[in-house]
């Protein structure tokens, strides 16, 4: 009934989908302002930055885990910086987020990383309580920082 496999590019459309609705439950819908053609081009492309799994329930593509390559200079190993799981509200809670999560920390052992990190939102308690659940510790010190684009042009024109 539960299939994991990597994402093909016969999943974009869904796969884009699913990020919409990662987006709606997250409250940030304005904030999506990509599309099936970049997402396309960055996971399956001549030079992709990204990979994604996904989950089939029934055959039906119903959740997926989007990840890529980052390093620690402390620990000097390469290691996965998961950008996002989804899985359709309605199919929660039958074992397909920690599915993936598995999956993404299995191909994490087998690529020889020292971490698998992300982030999550601080009110979603429900997450927070999943991932420590599967032994992940949520960093209590830790913020994440950011610069948009915006802010990346106006830098680059100053230098």
């Amino acid at each position: 009934m539960l299939n994991i496999r990597p994402a093909q590019a016969k999943d974009i459309d869904v796969i884009f989908e699913l990020i919409l609705g990662l987006a709606a439950y997250e409250q940030l819908s304005d904030r999506v302002t990509g599309n099936t053609e970049l997402l396309r081009s960055h996971l399956f492309g001549d030079l992709p930055c990204a990979e994604a799994i996904v989950a089939e329930f029934d055959r039906q593509v119903v959740g997926f885990g989007l990840f890529f390559p980052t390093y620690s200079t402390f620990l000097t190993q390469p290691g996965i910086h998961l950008e996002d799981v989804f899985v359709q509200p309605e199919y929660r809670r039958q074992g397909i987020g920690k599915a993936l999560m598995t999956s993404i920390a299995k191909i994490a052992h087998e690529r020889g990383c020292g971490r698998l990190e992300w982030s999550v939102l601080e009110w979603n308690q429900n997450a927070i309580e999943f991932y420590q659940s599967l032994g992940a510790t949520v960093l209590p010190d830790w913020k994440t920082c950011r610069m948009t684009a915006e802010t990346l042009a106006s830098i680059a024109a100053k230098s």
